[in-house]
């Protein structure tokens, strides 16, 4: 008689057999009986993840109610899931905007909720997309604040039929081998669907990882896909669905034809190709092997133009990668001599990208020749317009960090900082509410401040 699985196999294993019978409905293809084992599934999981007390969904004891709220007063609150006040793991984005912990907006769904928690959207697609700026956020600050970053939870695995193979060849086949132009663009279409709202299709490329190579060179030898738009658009958001699984992160980065042609797409594109290029160049910036790549291709420059020019939606995506990117030392320097700090202070100065700017110009403030740049282009006035009006804690810390740097590399600027200071006494409100951060950037300017005072004095008195 074989043994019953411990209750963690049995909740995985219904997981994964849910996920398999939404990705079949929701592809169009199932019959009744798809529906009535999609509810008993859902409902078994609800009972084994809801079910039981004091514990939580893998029995481990509940925190305290004052340890969360110590956590909550020390992490900023971007950091903080909506749904459980703790500082998030494995952050992803859902269809309404939002950004939650994994673990817990998957019990949320799981429990039969089809609305977002914070802005009551209806969510029809419950993809879940990687926040990789928020979680590098959040591992930067983790590493500068002496915590602990949260583990990730191991993925479960996509277990991918020969149903999903055969069709995944099909339409591949048709975009390779086809000598139908208008048939090749309903296959590219059809792949980027199926890519987008299917992990197993996803999971598929581990399986034949020269998938990418194969259809940009379709692209390039047909003359009815090489100069259509729309063609671009679908062949770089394919890309882009593809790095969402974790594993591919690496297949892709080792394509000699994927990062180029997304770098091409970057250039050339319509806005809609750009912005995906650069969410694609951003979540596959997670490993650093593709930041050092993708540095050395060229892609900062056209990131930063994008910063500079393109659409709220592209500037967010293009900022997104920049940051990611610029963790990696090598392409601080790339970025600061392609014209990132003048087009980030702009940025923050016409209030059309506060928050990301601030984010990449923190990352770069720990060298003196981009400080200096950024003193040169108005930087001391920008950071302390920006602590006295952002409304949001994590920008007004990052700004105080950049303001302290530019003190402490160029001393005339205390004087300038100084005199804001005696008129609006922003720096001595931050050092009293603000991040922890924050306070001890605001606290060590104004220190300085007090340090330099007698100097003046001397030199006035002279």
């Amino acid at each position: 008689m074989a043994k019953p699985l411990p209750a963690e196999e049995e909740t995985a294993a219904l997981r994964r057999r849910l996920r398999k019978l939404v990705a079949t409905i929701t592809a169009g293809c199932a019959g009744a009986d798809a529906f009535d084992e999609a509810a008993a599934a859902l409902a078994s999981l609800r009972e084994a993840e809801v079910g039981g007390s004091g514990k939580g969904a893998r029995g481990e004891e509940t925190r305290p109610a004052e340890d969360a709220e110590a956590e909550a007063e020390a992490v900023p609150a971007q950091f903080l899931c909506p749904i459980s006040s703790k500082i998030m793991a494995d952050p992803v984005v859902v269809e309404s905007g939002q950004t939650y912990d994994r673990h817990f907006i998957v019990k949320w769904f799981s429990a039969g909720n089809q609305m977002c928690p914070q802005t009551k959207q209806v969510i029809l697609n419950t993809t879940l997309i990687p926040n990789l700026l928020i979680r590098s956020m959040i591992a930067q600050w983790c590493t500068e604040n002496g915590f602990a970053l949260p583990p990730l939870e191991n993925q479960e695995e996509d277990y991918v039929s020969n149903s999903e193979r055969r069709t995944f060849d099909e339409i591949f086949n048709k975009i390779t081998s086809s000598s139908n132009s208008t048939e090749q663009k309903q296959a590219i279409k059809g792949l980027r669907l199926l890519t987008k709202r299917s992990s197993e299709f996803r999971a598929l490329l581990e399986e034949r990882p020269e998938s990418i190579s194969q259809m940009t060179f379709a692209r390039f030898s047909t003359p009815g896909l090489q100069n259509d738009p729309q063609v671009v658009e679908d062949m770089v958001t394919i890309i882009l669905n593809f790095s969402l699984h974790d594993s591919n992160k690496k297949i892709i980065g080792d394509d000699p034809e994927a990062i180029p042609f997304l770098i091409w797409a970057l250039k050339s594109g319509d806005m809609g190709s750009r912005s995906n290029s650069a969410a694609a160049i951003f979540t596959l910036s997670a490993l650093d092997s593709n930041k050092e790549k993708i540095g050395e291709l060229g892609a900062i420059e056209p990131l930063i133009d994008l910063l500079d020019h393109g659409s709220i939606i592209a500037k967010k995506d293009a900022a997104s990668a920049i940051f990611n990117l610029c963790m990696l030392h090598e392409n601080r320097s790339i970025a600061t001599s392609s014209g990132i700090v003048d087009v980030a202070l702009r940025a923050i100065g016409d209030q059309s990208l506060v928050e990301e700017s601030l984010a990449i110009l923190a990352l770069l403030s720990s060298n003196y020749d981009m400080v200096e740049l950024m003193i040169e282009f108005g930087g001391a006035t920008c950071m302390l317009q920006a602590i006295r009006e952002s409304e949001c804690k994590r920008s007004k810390e990052n700004a105080a960090v950049i303001l302290f740097s530019i003190c402490m590399y160029n001393r005339k600027k205390v004087k300038e900082v100084e005199e804001d200071e005696s008129t609006h006494g922003s720096l001595a409100s931050l050092a009293q509410n603000g991040t922890p951060r924050a306070r001890r950037k605001a606290t060590a300017t104004l220190e300085m401040m007090k340090r330099t005072k007698p100097m003046h004095n001397r030199h006035s008195s002279c």
